[in-house]
């Protein structure tokens, strides 16, 4: 792998056409937190999620043959939206493989992008087949989470933190397959080698966290979720976020569907923040009493791709049902 910070400097000037410098806003949660909590909100972004700092800077790094050739991505939603919407600024033709769990105002936020959508099978194992295949016949792939060129870019948030707040202590970030927790730890370490970086999943199928824990990259069984941006596994060759994550973070902590459920109220309610379930792990484990911390800490709000419908049962405290399991106040 070759990341360095100068990589992600260049990343951060790459993107600025199309990706935005995201407000860092104090949170109303910070008397109940007992330390100063601010909110890093890339619910801000054009396609409101972090994504577009990643697609935006693996695709401007493409030679213009590649770029010829169209390019693919597998994505539980929001990753196929920011490379959908990139490369429709760049007039780049772009395929998204999906599988059947993603939400349909996901997939329907891609098509009117102008994208393919492909949904290929019950899980992002499934799409990630369909992935390989498109891409072994000459189309460009970039990978949702494990691509250098797509850490630097979610890494610029490390950037935008510590110009903001040089003190720092605490970073907070929701983990999937690594490009965000890993980017960012790894960049913040470089930059103030004490901050404490801690990823955040959900407790069932947290791939990140089950490959840590064994040591390697291990498959994890798929469920609903309301964090379904988590969702999936890291992917067995997987190169560079393995040991990112392995390496830079300090922790992971794993919250119930029932604390994301929470949590996405109460930021609405205290912060007046619409966010995903993948957004409001952070707030969840707040919530939950996970974390123990002290000094200045920031949490990185992911994304705000909601299904509206679902999101207003959540703020008005009604009973939801995720396959197999029953959630509500």
């Amino acid at each position: 792998m070759s990341l360095n910070l100068q990589d992600i400097r260049a990343a951060h000037k790459r993107i600025r056409h199309i990706s935005v410098t995201t407000p860092l806003i104090p949170s109303m949660l910070s008397g109940q937190a007992g330390y100063e909590l601010l909110l890093k909100l890339e619910t801000t972004q054009p396609t409101r999620s972090f994504k577009i700092r990643g697609a935006t800077n693996a695709i401007e790094s493409l030679t213009d043959e590649q770029k010829s050739r169209g390019i693919v991505c597998c994505s539980t939603g929001n990753h196929g939206r920011a490379i959908a919407f990139a490369a429709k600024q760049m007039g780049i033709t772009a395929t998204v493989c999906l599988s059947e769990l993603v939400p349909a105002a996901k997939v329907k936020a891609i098509e009117d992008l102008g994208a393919n959508v492909r949904r290929v099978g019950q899980t992002q194992e499934d799409a990630i087949l369909e992935t390989n295949r498109i891409a072994s016949g000459g189309v460009t792939e970039i990978s949702a989470f494990d691509d250098a060129g797509v850490i630097a870019g979610q890494a610029t948030i490390a950037l935008e933190l510590f110009e903001r707040r040089f003190d720092l202590q605490n970073i907070i970030i929701p983990l999937s397959g690594g490009g965000l927790a890993g980017g960012i730890a790894f960049a913040a370490k470089q930059i103030q080698p004490r901050v404490h970086v801690v990823g955040v999943s959900m407790e069932r199928g947290a791939g990140m966290y089950e490959a840590i824990r064994a040591g390697k990259p291990v498959e994890v069984e798929e469920y609903p979720s309301l964090a379904d941006a988590l969702g999936g596994g890291i992917g067995a060759n997987n190169q560079i976020t393995f040991k990112l994550c392995r390496k830079y973070l300090d922790d992971i902590i794993l919250v119930s569907e029932t604390d994301i459920y929470k949590a996405m109220r109460i930021a609405f309610q205290q912060d007046c923040i619409i966010t995903e379930g993948a957004g409001a792990v952070c707030h969840a484990a707040l919530l939950a009493g996970k974390l123990k911390l002290e000094g200045a800490t920031a949490f990185v709000v992911s994304g705000a791709n909601v299904d509206m419908e679902m999101f207003q049962k959540i703020i008005n405290g009604e009973t939801l049902r995720l396959g197999d399991v029953e959630i509500g106040t």
